[in-house]
């Protein structure tokens, strides 16, 4: 029998685990504060304030489970404390009101500063920042009576991937055959999730009850780093490499002194400046999925982002 789910953000990872469970047949309620997301015959958008209680109980009644994609309004770690725990909060309950579980798409971001391959037994206990504000959220979700799910990527790629170090930043400058700027060691190798591998998870661990309460990693294919990523994309759509140099740490920080937006970029520059690397192999075999190949994962991200231009 076909379910209904409901879906909060329509962001790359929203958007994309609506339409993947809409492929299959299934009903999904897409909720954001605008009534965006794709048209699709199965997708009833809403439109509401997910951070209010009654919006999402009613959102929620009758559903299987409750993917919470929302964004908080601004990447700064104190925009995300004032509104994503009192914003979880109200998902948790009302989906617990639902009988449904919670899946959550999570960051790397609360394991800090690693210095060996990132795995679900690495401590999760990152004291600064952005960071510790991911590590008080994954708290909360062990401590709420209802059932969740929190399924980690690393750093984004993939169709309907924009802001992020290997969307908007990255493709259209191969593209246009330009000098990519990266930050951090351009050879560092580094892990980079396939969003619709990221969203299939998600769902294949909502669907499974023996997956709940766990913390996941995204089936992710090897390391690559930043400069053999821009040549994988280079190949995908069939134009030469461009040169690759560095922005080093140092840079970034001193202009974060004077610059909000780019301190709180800096503050995450060291997943850049040395190895960081993320292994996804035991969840994988509980999930009974594997990744796209980065090869064909960069193809299906070049072509859509010539739709775009």
């Amino acid at each position: 029998m076909n379910s209904t789910y409901l879906v909060i953000g329509a962001g790359p990872v929203g958007t994309t685990v609506a339409l993947q469970l809409a492929a299959r047949g299934d009903r999904v309620r897409l909720l954001t504060r605008s009534g965006s997301g794709p048209v699709h015959a199965s997708i009833e958008r809403l439109r509401g304030d997910a951070t209010d209680l009654d919006t999402v109980t009613q959102a929620a009644s009758g559903t299987s489970a409750v993917f919470d994609c929302m964004h908080a309004t601004a990447y700064a770690a104190a925009t995300w404390r004032e509104e994503l725990p009192r914003a979880e909060k109200v998902v948790l309950e009302a989906a617990g009101s639902a009988g449904a579980v919670v899946v959550f798409p999570e960051s790397l971001y609360a394991y800090g500063h690693v210095s060996a391959t990132i795995t679900e037994q690495t401590p999760r206990e990152a004291d600064f920042g952005k960071p510790a504000v991911r590590v008080e959220l994954l708290g909360a979700r062990d401590a709420s009576p209802t059932p969740t799910v929190s399924v980690a990527a690393s750093d984004f790629y993939g169709p309907l991937v924009r802001t992020a170090h290997a969307g908007d930043r990255m493709v259209p400058t191969v593209l246009a055959g330009k000098t990519m700027r990266v930050l951090g060691d351009p050879d560092a190798p580094h892990s980079w999730t396939y969003v619709p591998d990221l969203a299939t998870a998600m769902i294949k661990a909502g669907d499974d009850e023996s997956l709940w309460n766990s913390f996941l990693h995204a089936p992710t294919a090897p390391a690559v780093s930043q400069r053999e990523l821009v040549h994988t994309y280079a190949d995908a759509a069939g134009v030469a490499a461009p040169r690759v140099s560095s922005i080093p740490g140092w840079v970034l920080k001193a202009i974060g002194a004077v610059h909000p937006g780019t301190r709180e970029l800096a503050e995450l520059v060291y997943q850049f400046d040395k190895p960081f690397v993320m292994d996804s192999s035991a969840s994988e075999s509980r999930l009974g999925l594997t990744p796209t190949s980065l090869e064909t994962g960069a193809k299906a991200t070049v072509e859509w982002w010539r739709t775009q231009a």
